[in-house]
């Protein structure tokens, strides 16, 4: 009598991961090859989503308690894609979404991310994406015991088809050629059912290839890996505060000194600048903007960091630190108003533009979350801070979802005096289809050749009959219908779109 080996609960389950991952290839190279990306995104954060749910519940898994509003926030970030055309917005989406995949797969393993701080969100992150990537080899290679699975008839009757077929190989290649040579029908019949562009099976087995290891090594991450703990840092005894204490007290030193520099400039005005730097208003203002959001950005991992170095300090070691931590933000709250004064002046001066918005979006995030640190942190409520920052950033792509950004722009370009700065139409045509109604609004209120720029871009980008249904979107949908059924009075408005008129 033969005895079968036992399939062990983690073969079972690594074959159920391989079998999911080799599906998502399937999915995704069908799906995700398609661009700009649309309702692709949302099938196939859809379908990972279902595969985890129904591995949890196949293999009675029990995940974190934020496992549940994490998926959700996955599903709904899928589904942003539907909505919005802005470029900038949807890679904020992109990042968002691999993020909350992210701290899914770490919940599944049953961390809870509401209590995590910001080491262990690099660490969630960082092992993630490294196991995503590299986890299907170690699936295939090492979680998958080969030797467990049963030897029965119908596997070995199946190695021996395999036996066959590169046996007689090469004798049909012998006699097709043989054939080939002498009937042209029958070579006619061999070339077209052989026909096909290699470099085509080469992509698509390459993406297939690529989505299946990432989805498999994924979800290996997700039900058979452990959390890593290597990047949390270890509470320690501070021998002095002393260097630390110094290295702020400089940084307060030289916050204050560009604070009080600021203050002078501002109340001085315009006749001030101009006089001491040698730049205009808005140049000054130009200048200093992109650079003040750099240094704002920088504060925040020296302050995680210090507060790291002091977390096993005693009680006058950490109120020192949070004295010298509370000024420093006290001051960079001064630097960051400047920054925004400088931004406002800016936009009066050149118009908005998606990269001033988004940055003017990632300075107001920056506030409440250095307000939010020293709510939390600097209160000695450290296990708050993760938790809030991720709600506040997902609430500020919220708001960029419901401002519509490129709709924005165009609307607050158009809003400017034409004396100040004319209508940049060229720049307005790159937005996405967000920006279409606004500009279809606004026809009658440009001139003529900045008219015709527009009739002319819209007419090019958007009349046009081929979709594709996978990168389906309702901005990018409304777009080209509205341009298709206002094409004749578009290009009446401008008789240089009209056949046989001169460009």
């Amino acid at each position: 009598m033969t005895v079968l080996p036992t399939v062990s609960s983690r073969t079972r389950l690594g074959l159920e991961i391989l079998a999911a991952g080799a599906i998502g290839g399937v999915v995704g190279d069908g799906l995700l090859r398609a661009m700009p990306w649309g309702l692709n995104v949302a099938i196939g954060t859809a379908g990972l989503v279902t595969a985890g749910v129904w591995l949890i519940r196949r293999h009675h898994v029990k995940p974190g308690p934020d496992a549940a509003w994490l998926a959700i926030t996955a599903l709904l970030l899928g589904l942003a894609f539907l909505r919005r055309d802005a470029a900038t917005l949807a890679a904020f989406d992109t990042i968002a979404l691999i993020g909350a995949l992210a701290l899914a797969a770490a919940s599944v393993q049953g961390e809870f991310i509401a209590n995590w701080y910001p080491f262990d969100l690099i660490r969630g992150v960082v092992s993630a994406t490294a196991s995503s990537i590299f986890g299907g080899f170690v699936l295939v290679l090492s979680d998958i015991q080969w030797r467990e699975l049963p030897q029965d008839d119908r596997l070995r009757n199946v190695r021996r088809v395999v036996l066959g077929v590169a046996l007689a190989t090469p004798i049909l290649l012998v006699f097709a050629a043989l054939f080939a040579s002498a009937d042209p029908v029958f070579s006619n019949v061999l070339t077209n059912l052989f026909a096909f562009d290699a470099e085509t099976v080469i992509s698509h087995t390459f993406f297939i290839g690529f989505w299946a290891f990432l989805v498999a090594g994924y979800l290996r991450w997700s039900f058979l890996g452990h959390p890593f703990q290597g990047l949390t840092p270890a509470n320690r005894t501070v021998a002095s505060i002393v260097p630390l204490a110094t290295a702020l007290g400089l940084l307060n030193a030289l916050f204050l000194l560009f604070v009080v520099v600021q203050l002078r400039y501002f109340f001085g005005g315009a006749a001030l600048v101009e006089a001491t730097s040698g730049l205009t208003y808005a140049e000054y203002a130009r200048r200093g903007f992109f650079e003040l959001m750099t240094a704002s950005g920088l504060v925040l991992p020296i302050l995680l960091g210090a507060e790291a170095l002091v977390r096993g300090a005693t009680a006058a070691q950490v109120r020192v630190f949070r004295q010298l931590a509370g000024l420093l933000l006290g001051l960079l709250l001064v630097i960051m108003a400047s920054a925004l004064q400088r931004m406002r002046l800016y936009v009066a001066a050149f118009g908005l533009s998606t990269d001033r918005l988004y940055a003017t979006a990632f300075m107001i995030l920056l506030l409440g979350v250095f307000a939010w640190f020293a709510w939390t942190v600097l209160r000695g409520q450290r296990q708050r801070f993760v938790f809030g920052s991720l709600m506040q950033g997902l609430a500020v792509l919220a708001g960029l979802h419901l401002l519509n950004p490129d709709a924005f722009v165009v609307k607050s370009n158009l809003n400017r005096p034409a004396a100040e700065r004319p209508f940049d139409a060229k720049y307005a045509l790159t937005l996405g289809g967000d920006a279409v109604p606004a500009l279809i609004d606004a026809m009658p209120r440009l001139g003529a050749e900045e008219r015709c720029v527009v009739v002319r871009g819209l007419l090019a980008r958007w009349d046009k009959a081929d979709t594709d249904w996978r990168t389906w979107n309702w901005s990018r949908a409304r777009a080209r219908r509205l341009v298709r059924t206002q094409a004749d009075a578009l290009k009446a408005s401008c008789p240089q779109t009209s056949p046989g008129a001169a460009p």
